[in-house]
């Protein structure tokens, strides 16, 4: 508790305002009541300091790209039981959450969006999957049905994958449409 305390923000800003007070000793502004400038200068600096973040929700974006990394390989490994372009569609819809969860700090930035990431990652895809893989071979090659559900629920889960991607670079696809335009404009 104490070594958190010395690295924070209200330590070192507090810290800056007991230096601003022996400057202003060395400097003569202040006289023998130095100490108590220091002490004052201190803790006005602890005071105004922003509070630290609180963050009740640890990160999990490492334990997310393990599980998503094992789920890849389990359906790879059962790729001769799914449908040909299941296999395929389950690697993009990855590929996206796996650049999503490469920028953890970011994504713990917006909680909506780590929901949805997680909710993806976590529970969507793999209920998906487990549910076509948990029927009989023999009965899910059989029933046509089963490989369309689950072609159309990965879909799905493509589809909201690339709408997440969307809300997550919105500030840099708004940056480079912005760009854009200053460029139009200078050249007018």
């Amino acid at each position: 508790m104490m070594l958190r305390y010395l690295g924070s923000t209200k330590n070192l800003l507090g810290c800056v305002g007991g230096l601003l007070g022996v400057v202003l000793y060395l400097t003569g502004v202040v006289g023998w009541f130095w100490p108590f400038v220091v002490v004052a200068l201190y803790l006005v600096g602890a005071l105004l300091a922003p509070p630290e973040k609180v963050r009740l929700v640890p990160d999990t974006s490492a334990e997310l790209r393990s599980s998503l990394e094992v789920l890849v390989r389990r359906v790879s490994a059962q790729a001769s039981r799914m449908p040909a372009s299941t296999v395929d569609t389950v690697g993009r819809i990855a590929e996206v959450l796996r650049d999503l969860l490469s920028q953890p700090a970011r994504l713990a930035a917006d909680p909506d969006l780590q929901h949805s990431v997680g909710r993806l990652a976590r529970t969507d895809l793999p209920l998906s999957l487990e549910t076509y893989l948990n029927l009989p071979w023999w009965f899910a090659s059989r029933r046509t049905g089963a490989g369309e559900e689950l072609a159309a629920q990965l879909g799905l889960l493509e589809a909201e994958a690339h709408r997440v991607a969307e809300r997550f670079y919105a500030s840099e696809v708004d940056r480079q449409a912005d760009h854009t335009r200053y460029l139009r404009d200078r050249d007018a």
